[in-house]
């Protein structure tokens, strides 16, 4: 049995025993916290903590779970790739680093995976060599560093308490900055408005890579150390209103730039984007547990929704360009797999992502926010169902627009796997956590007109897409003539790459220019040379002729005396 799928049949199985440990903590109503000694130097030891709980178990399962089905896909979807065994060990180092995040209550020790997830992510972008992966694989690394130095920085302000244990904080004057530094540490590894711009940008890894990254790993690792940071910094004055608005700027950003975007694979980025301005409104508006449960139901469909893509990608001689995609019916498993994938982005009734979504607006609809952050939340939920509409309109029933010699078989049993696994997933997964393993959620008390507005939303959205992709002048606009505004994501990405970096460049230049290579050169050795060869050339004649008159007068100096010593 080859090694990967030796790492397959062992993520599945420690996934089923997870989740089976699960459900024992969840019926015991325990929480474990394990101090592990691995060192003792001198009267100094060294010791990893651990938490072990429903919540950490339950997501950690998800986690594998998608990583073996990931795998499954990546045998056959990479398969010829020379480097085939650097990548499995390389996800599987990224599984690691997102366990030891998970189970890790040290905010020191969680260095381990929060560093790890970054590096590795890193590694992956760049798998493909070319300047493309580099440049994608740069903001990632650089944008995370973020992250990185304001983790250390709140380490630092920890040490007044003496520990840094996440759940044994308590209010201090280094609070408000420790409260900052955390939550712009996990609005950098979650992408969050204004550092959204590299999530799109990863795409440049393999599409496995981004059904993993993408769905459970690194860009939920912020969410959920929020949510195990949230008593302490729900203490905190304005915390839930920061970070409610920052959410809903990015899902209507996310929102707006899918409508527009012709690239298949940054659309589901977009949309992972959009579904984590969820997750963090629903930190906002004071709700983890709801947050934690839509992240695991979004991994479940998310992860359909990339292995989907990846087969069409395949099929279609790897263009990612939605625009010379169409009539992907011909493929029956992929499509509806698709279909249902897409179905539970938009939180359609009884698929997973329905339990959590819609009890999310609703909570929203409950909550004292404003008018505005609710149309926000409102407006973005409808972007939603206008991109997946765009999506399934242009993939599924579009004209081919495709080369006309393309075969398509879905014969291979290890390529469809992955996929009724998924799908049956993103199906079940979130009626089973909300009634097994999920706290019962007490539904907010609303008007009718209120109860069905998501469900309303979502529909006149899905609609409009519709009459908007069917006409050829909307088509037109949507997919050939896209706005900049939108599809630069307010131009978040250029001003995290080109745009930041041209200014000084140019002021760089004109510095040489007029100092290294102006007057500092004329000044310094350089002009000093220089004005003393052209001094010595200008006197060379004038020497010569004096070194002649020197050597004539010498000469009858000499002769007169001589002529005199004769004489006398």
């Amino acid at each position: 049995m080859s090694p990967t799928k030796v790492s397959m049949h062992a993520l599945y199985l420690t996934s089923m025993s997870f989740f089976l440990s699960a459900i024992h903590l969840h019926l015991s109503n325990k929480l474990i916290l394990l101090d592990w000694l691995f060192s003792n130097i001198s009267v100094n030891p060294l010791v990893l903590t651990l938490i072990i709980d429903k919540q950490g178990l339950l997501l950690s399962s998800v986690v594998l779970f998608i990583s073996a089905n990931v795998i499954n896909f990546a045998s056959t979807y990479m398969l010829g790739d020379p480097f085939i065994k650097r990548f499995t060990t390389l996800v599987l180092l990224f599984i690691l680093s997102m366990n030891f995040l998970i189970f890790i209550p040290n905010l020191v020790t969680v260095m381990l995976g929060w560093d790890g997830l970054g590096l590795i992510s890193f590694l992956l972008v760049v798998y493909y060599s070319n300047p493309k992966s580099l440049s994608a694989g740069m903001i990632t690394a650089l944008t995370n560093r973020i992250g990185d130095a304001l983790i250390l920085l709140s380490i630092a302000w920890l040490m007044n308490e003496n520990h840094w244990t996440i759940n044994l904080l308590w209010p201090s004057p280094s609070s408000q900055a420790i409260m900052l530094s955390i939550t712009l540490a996990a609005c950098t590894k979650s992408a969050q408005v204004p550092f959204s711009s590299w999530l799109p940008a990863a795409m440049a890894a393999p599409t496995p890579v981004s059904a993993l990254v993408h769905s459970s790993t690194l860009v939920t690792a912020g969410v959920f150390l929020l949510i195990r940071f949230y008593p302490f910094l729900s203490k905190i004055p304005n915390f839930n209103l920061v970070l409610t608005t920052m959410a809903c700027l990015t899902m209507l950003m996310a929102g707006m730039a899918a409508t527009v975007e012709p690239d298949l694979k940054k659309i589901i980025a977009l949309s992972t984007l959009s579904q984590l301005g969820v997750m963090m409104g629903s930190l906002g508006i004071g709700a983890p547990d709801i947050a934690l449960f839509h992240l695991m139901t979004h991994a479940l469909f998310k992860a359909l929704l990339f292995v989907c893509a990846g087969t069409i990608i395949h099929f279609n001689s790897h263009n990612q360009d939605l625009r010379t995609a169409g009539s992907m019916l011909n493929l029956p498993v992929t499509s509806s797999c698709f279909i249902i994938a897409n179905l539970a982005l938009c939180g359609a009734p009884f698929l997973a992502a329905f339990y959590s979504k819609d009890i999310i607006l609703e909570d929203v609809l409950f909550s004292p926010l404003n008018f505005v952050l609710i149309s926000m939340f409102f407006t973005a939920t409808a972007f939603t169902a206008i991109y997946t509409s765009r999506f399934m309109i242009s993939l599924l029933w579009a004209p081919s627009n495709f080369q006309p010699l393309n075969s398509f078989s879905e014969d291979k049993m290890m390529s469809s796997l992955p996929l009724l696994m998924l799908t049956t997933a993103a199906i079940c997964g979130g009626s089973i956590m909300n009634w097994l393993l999920v706290t019962p959620l007490a539904s907010a008390t609303l008007p009718l007109f209120m109860k069905m507005s998501t469900l309303m939303v979502t529909i006149m959205g899905a609609w409009a897409a519709a009459l908007l992709t069917t006409t050829a002048s909307s088509q037109q606009i949507n997919l050939q003539k896209p706005t900049h505004f939108n599809l630069f994501m307010w131009f978040l990405v250029p001003l995290s790459s080109q745009t930041l970096l041209a200014p000084p460049m140019k002021m760089a230049k004109h510095l040489l220019s007029t100092i290294d290579q102006g007057w500092q050169e004329i000044l310094g050795g350089q002009g000093t040379l220089k004005t003393s060869t052209t001094l010595f050339k200008a006197m060379a004649p004038t020497s010569n002729n004096l070194i002649s008159i020197q050597l004539l007068l010498s000469t009858l100096i000499i002769l007169l005396i001589l002529m005199w010593n004769l004489t006398t």
